[in-house]
C-alpha cells in the first residue's frame, strides 16, 4: 500500500472524471488534496467533502483559469502557501474536433494553453520545491494522442505530444534529486485510451439502440476501430496507476509515457 500521509497533491481538473478518480486514489492513501476545476459552489463543497470521506485529512478548492498565466501563478502561490505540492497531477484539458483547414486559431490557442502551457507553468513552480524535499511526483495525463495521431485533432495531438516531450525533459533534469529512500523526483505521463467517463456516455447511449440495449456490445462497436481490447478503462484504474507512481518503489520510473489503451498504440 502506498502511504501518502503528510503529502499534498494538486490535481487539476479534479472535480469529475479521471481527475476526480486520481484525487480519490490519493486521498485514500492519506494525501491532502488541492482540488481544482470548473465547478459551482455546491459541487466544490460536495467534492471536497467526498475526498475527505475517502481519507484525505484536508481537501480544499483552489481556483485558476489555466488559459491565463497570471491566474496559474496565483493558483500555485496559493497552493505553496497551503504547504506546496509534493504531487502534481496535470489532468485538466479540453478538446475540439475540426479539420486542420477549419480549426479556429482561437481554439488552437486555448487547447495549447490549457493542455500544454499550463503544465509547463505548474511544473516550473512546483518542481524546485520537490527537489529540495527529495521527493516529488509529476503525473501528466497525456492521452494516447501523446503517442499517436487522429484526424481532426491537430491542436489536441500537438499539445499531448508536447506534454510527453516536456515530461521527458523535466524527468532528465530532476532525475538525480533525492534518493530511493526519500523517493526521488519523477515525471511521467499516463496515456489513457477510451475511458468510461461522462463525456462518452452520449455516444454509448446512441449506439445501444442498434444492439437491443446491450451496453457492452455498444461499447465494443464504438471501440473496435481503435482499441483492440474492445473495453474502456474505468477512471479508477487510472487512479490506481497514478497512486502506484507516487510510491517510493517507483523512484526509478521516470520519463515514461505509459499507455492504458487496450493495445491501441501497440498496433
Amino acid at each position: 500500500m502506498t502511504d501518502l500521509k503528510g503529502k499534498t497533491a494538486l490535481v487539476t481538473g479534479s472535480v469529475q472524471g479521471i481527475g476526480l478518480a486520481i484525487a480519490e486514489a490519493l486521498a485514500g492513501a492519506g494525501a491532502r488534496i488541492a482540488v481544482h476545476g470548473l465547478a459551482d459552489a455546491d459541487q466544490i463543497k460536495e467534492v471536497c467533502l467526498h475526498l475527505r470521506n475517502k481519507g484525505a485529512p484536508e481537501a480544499e478548492f483552489f481556483a485558476g483559469d489555466l488559459r491565463d498565466a497570471a491566474e496559474i501563478d496565483a493558483l500555485m502561490q496559493a497552493v505553496a502557501a497551503w504547504g506546496g505540492a509534493d504531487i502534481l497531477v496535470n489532468n485538466a484539458g479540453i478538446q475540439h474536433t475540426a479539420w486542420l483547414a477549419d480549426m479556429p486559431r482561437s481554439t488552437w490557442d486555448a487547447i495549447i494553453a490549457i493542455n500544454l502551457s499550463a503544465a509547463f507553468q505548474t511544473m516550473q513552480a512546483a518542481m524546485p520545491v520537490m527537489a529540495e524535499r527529495g521527493y516529488g511526483r509529476v503525473i501528466n495525463i497525456a492521452s494516447v494522442h501523446g503517442l499517436v495521431a487522429s484526424k481532426q485533432k491537430a491542436p489536441y495531438v500537438a499539445a499531448k505530444h508536447g506534454l510527453v516531450g516536456l515530461s521527458k525533459v523535466a524527468a532528465l533534469e530532476y532525475a538525480a534529486r533525492g534518493n530511493s529512500k526519500s523517493g526521488g523526483v519523477t515525471v511521467n505521463c499516463i496515456c489513457p485510451g477510451w475511458t468510461n467517463t461522462a463525456i462518452i456516455e452520449p455516444q454509448i447511449q446512441e449506439r445501444m439502440a442498434a444492439f437491443d440495449g446491450d451496453r457492452d456490445a455498444a461499447v465494443a462497436d464504438m471501440l473496435k476501430e481503435k482499441q483492440p481490447s474492445l473495453r474502456g478503462s474505468d477512471p479508477s484504474e487510472i487512479g490506481a496507476l497514478a497512486l502506484w507512481l507516487c510510491s517510493t518503489l517507483a523512484h526509478n520510473l521516470t520519463g515514461a509515457a505509459i499507455p492504458v489503451d487496450g493495445g491501441w498504440t501497440a498496433q
